[in-house]
């Protein structure tokens, strides 16, 4: 009885601690709680340089003509597996045209999508083109060969592949939404980046003491809520912990049950 109830309290304990970890795997939706609508951009970027940032949970939206290039960026963190949606709203009429969304990291290296239509084609008078790419899970290090997503700035490429000269410059509008689902310990590594991908892409000004105008290179200015994570805490630790514990409690109790009593068999008086 004694051995049951010190497994028992173990595995109480070991389920409250877990309850934080599990809760933390699931989809990140303060992002979406704590967005601001009115200030999502309304505009987008036409090069790397000048993409308009963009926070996770925010609906961008944004005009230009086909043909055009349409940039945004927004900052992803270790752990976390973005989702992009973008939605192409397109004149009455119009051929068939071909619309694809590119996702590029900080060193603008072009990221496969591990799923989601990323390139559609739009039917001769679809009024508008649903498009999406999720990414892989970014890691908190990587090797120096391998394009793994890293933390840092990501940026967000749309633009028409393919479509006839003549609806070349009509009118389209878009929309853009950023969301990431946080996959937590099981996507961990031991390492993490010196300082999150975030290279300067706009050109700021700013006055000393004596009002002289000055310029300097501004780096990114997005980072996630909370700020970059350190990259070696995650929920991978908890469950190590745990597992930990139950081991040792398996070998009391196995310990216990074959160890018998420790007494000496009484042998009966010979006759």
């Amino acid at each position: 009885m004694r051995i049951t109830r010190v497994l028992s309290t173990a595995l109480l304990m070991a389920g409250l601690a877990a309850s934080p970890a599990a809760a933390d795997s699931s989809p990140s939706a303060s992002a979406s709680a704590s967005s601001d609508d009115s200030s999502a951009p309304t505009q987008a970027g036409t090069s790397f340089r000048t993409a308009t940032e963009l926070d996770q949970g925010q609906q961008a939206t944004a005009s230009g003509s086909t043909g055009d290039y349409l940039y945004w960026s927004f900052a992803a963190d270790a752990g976390q597996r973005p989702t992009v949606k973008a939605t192409v709203k397109l004149p009455d009429t119009h051929a068939g045209e071909t619309w694809q969304l590119d996702v590029y990291d900080g060193l603008r290296r072009r990221q496969a999508c591990q799923y989601g239509a990323a390139t559609r084609t739009a039917a001769q008078g679809t009024g508008s083109l649903d498009l999406a790419c999720t990414l892989r899970t970014v890691r908190a290090w990587s090797e120096q060969w391998a394009n793994d997503p890293l933390p840092g700035t990501y940026y967000v490429r749309l633009t028409v592949v393919d479509l006839q000269s003549a609806d070349l410059g009509q009118p389209v509008s878009t929309e853009l939404r950023v969301d990431s689902k946080d996959i937590g310990g099981s996507a961990a590594v031991d390492g993490s980046l010196a300082e999150p991908l975030t290279p300067g892409i706009a050109v700021k000004s700013s006055s000393d003491e004596d009002s002289s105008s000055t310029t300097s290179a501004a780096l990114s200015s997005i980072e996630p809520d909370g700020g970059w994570s350190s990259g070696w805490w995650s929920d991978r630790w908890v469950w190590t912990g745990i597992g930990g514990v139950l081991a040792a409690l398996a070998g009391i109790g196995g310990y216990a049950l074959t160890r018998g009593s420790g007494r000496p068999r009484r042998v009966p008086p010979a006759m």
